[in-house]
């Protein structure tokens, strides 16, 4: 609605303008284009001053008073056609903060624009029935057709197809998707219908808890464009004592005018913002989500990077290491006697160990599982308990890595260590990350010590702490020195979610799945790209440089020209065309947030 009364405005001024040109140059009738001039300007001059009451309000500085002086005073002292530049700028300016913020925004709301409304679900007969994608419920039969979005996250039950994962992760590159595969939400399919099992509802999946994160991007008032107000009030007051000056001096009011009209508080009220959305879009062509400008400077600023280590430093994925069966029991044959007991289990570890096994399960009966300590069954008449050490057998050996014990029948019969592989990008992001500034980057994991101290080692991080536990790892955080924040945090599991939220800024790497910890992270990366943590950093402090410059180059120019104006040397006309001319500049200038395309 205010953009629709900004552009009429706008179209009253351009309509005005034009009948002042009739009346002056058509019928020569230059009092009464001034009369309309002067009645119809100051009906709008009042209108601005009433939103900028409303502003004030609302704790913000009303910056639009200096041109609503400028206003006032040409008409004032019978420069209206200065009058009428002032206000054709004021409102074209709006209408261009309108048409800047709109094309810095475009690739966040396209996510938006883009949501899936209409699902086809397959029946027991299997007629074909579309609805509301929000009916669909998780075990529902869906098609999809070629060149459709994908609902809902679901599992390929048929058919085969390339789908473009672009809108999600940024990556152009196209995906296969065989029987079996996950498909997120939002994906586009490719030339073949596919058949889904809906795993997650609409509300659950992947594609709609990314348009959560672009609805809230934004959302919140950044503390720089805050600053920018306080500029606002030294800035006016600087304003009005050049112009009140220099009418002393030469005692013409017209001379007050011609101060007023270039204190263009344009660069003050656009420059920021601009900057920031244009920031946030930069960020989202690169798959990272920034979910608003506040953020923006926190992230700048940071001093200190908390990691977690699994599924962070690491890939995530466990591998077997080494087989060390005790006598009696061969490799093979203790792999396949703990993958058996652990193929009814959830647990990583238990993935690990069945995707190792392969084909090479036996049947198991009588499970039983033991939180935090292991698994046990009957396999072929024996007991076999798999877990701990503690768990297993009291002869079992402690091992100093991840490992799961096996025993039969109460008898030790060996373990399995599992490693997880460090992901390749580590050692240069905490590199890069050291060069952007962050002297301080630390490991809080969970697991043990010595395993974290090695990993730590092997990327370049600074400090560990660990065993820690969820509370524990808010406490790092909370009690980092003074000195050393503001600090952030790196995660990705739900355990991870309340050190996110606790972190003056939290990076979730939220590639796979709506989790706990993309509700709670400030920015969301959307690649599983470690290196795209010390980008959204980089992309923040190019953008609060940005912010500044522009902010503090506009505020340059108009003092410049306000003190050449109290000389009487610029025409109050000329005057009003120099403000527009550092507006323009000042949006231009901000809008270099948005970056080159070139992904990072």
């Amino acid at each position: 609605m205010q953009k629709f009364s900004d552009y009429k405005r706008l179209w009253w001024v351009l309509g005005i303008g034009i009948a002042a040109l009739i009346l002056t140059f058509g019928f020569n009738q230059v009092k009464a284009a001034q009369i309309l001039v002067t009645v119809l300007g100051s009906i709008l001059a009042l209108l601005m001053f009433i939103d900028m009451v409303q502003t004030l309000r609302k704790g913000n500085f009303g910056v639009d008073l200096l041109a609503i002086t400028a206003i006032v005073a040409t008409l004032a002292v019978g420069e209206f056609w200065a009058a009428l530049i002032v206000l054709l700028m004021l409102t074209g300016g709006d209408a261009l903060e309108d048409y800047a913020a709109n094309k810095a925004n475009a690739e966040l709301h396209e996510l938006v624009a883009n949501s899936p409304r209409v699902a086809h679900r397959l029946e027991t007969n299997e007629q074909v029935i579309d609805i509301d994608v929000d009916a669909v419920k998780v075990g529902n039969r869906l098609t999809v057709r070629p060149g459709e979005v994908v609902p809902v996250d679901g599992q390929l039950l048929a058919g085969e197809t390339t789908v473009d994962e672009s809108s999600l992760t940024g990556e152009s590159r196209p995906v296969d998707k065989l029987a079996g595969d996950l498909v997120m939400s939002g994906a586009v399919n490719g030339d073949n219908a596919i058949t889904l099992l809906a795993t997650k509802t609409a509300a659950d999946s992947q594609y709609q808890s990314i348009v959560k994160l672009v609805q809230e991007a934004n959302s919140q008032p950044a503390h720089f464009v805050r600053m920018a107000d306080r500029y606002a009030v030294p800035f006016t007051l600087t304003a009005y004592v050049i112009a009140g000056v220099a009418w002393w001096l030469s005692g013409d009011p017209v001379r007050f005018a011609q101060v007023l009209v270039v204190a263009s508080p344009c660069p003050l009220i656009l420059a920021a913002p601009i900057a920031f959305v244009s920031g946030m879009s930069r960020a989202s062509r690169n798959g990272i989500v920034i979910k608003n400008g506040s953020i923006i400077e926190k992230t700048a600023a940071l001093k200190s990077l908390g990691f977690d280590k699994t599924g962070t430093i690491t890939k995530g994925h466990l591998t077997i290491d080494q087989i060390n069966s005790e006598t009696g029991w061969s490799p093979t044959e203790l792999l396949s006697l703990a993958a058996g007991v652990e193929q009814h289990s959830g647990h990583i570890l238990a993935r690990s160990l069945v995707s190792a096994a392969g084909e090479n399960i036996p049947p198991a009966t009588n499970v039983q599982e033991v939180t935090a300590q292991g698994v046990s069954a009957t396999i072929n008449g024996q007991l076999v308990k798999v877990g701990k050490a503690s768990f297993v057998a009291d002869d079992a050996p402690q091992v100093d890595a991840t490992s799961v014990f096996v025993s039969v029948d109460g008898d030790y019969a060996g373990y399995i260590t599992l490693t997880d592989e460090l992901r390749p990008e580590g050692p240069a992001v905490m590199s890069e990350l050291h060069d952007l500034g962050i002297h301080n980057l630390m490991m809080i994991s969970g697991d043990r010590r010595a395993i974290a101290e090695q990993i730590a080692a092997e990327v370049g991080i600074d400090q560990v702490f660990a065993p820690k536990l969820p509370a524990e790892k808010i406490t790092v955080l909370k009690t980092t020195p003074k000195d050393l924040r503001p600090v952030g945090m790196v995660g990705d599991g739900v355990n991870d979610a309340p050190s996110l939220a606790t972190a003056d800024v939290g990076f979730a790497m939220g590639a796979y799945g709506a989790t706990a910890a993309s509700e709670s992270a400030d920015v969301v990366i959307m690649k599983d790209n470690l290196g795209l943590v010390p980008a959204a950093i980089k992309i923040a402090k190019d953008t609060m440089l940005i912010a500044k410059e522009a902010v503090l180059i506009g505020i340059a120019i108009c003092t410049i020209l306000m003190l050449i104006a109290a000389t009487g040397i610029i025409p109050t006309i000329i005057g009003a065309l120099f403000q527009e001319v550092v507006d323009t500049v000042t949006i231009l200038y901000a809008l270099r947030a948005r970056g080159i395309r070139k992904k990072l």
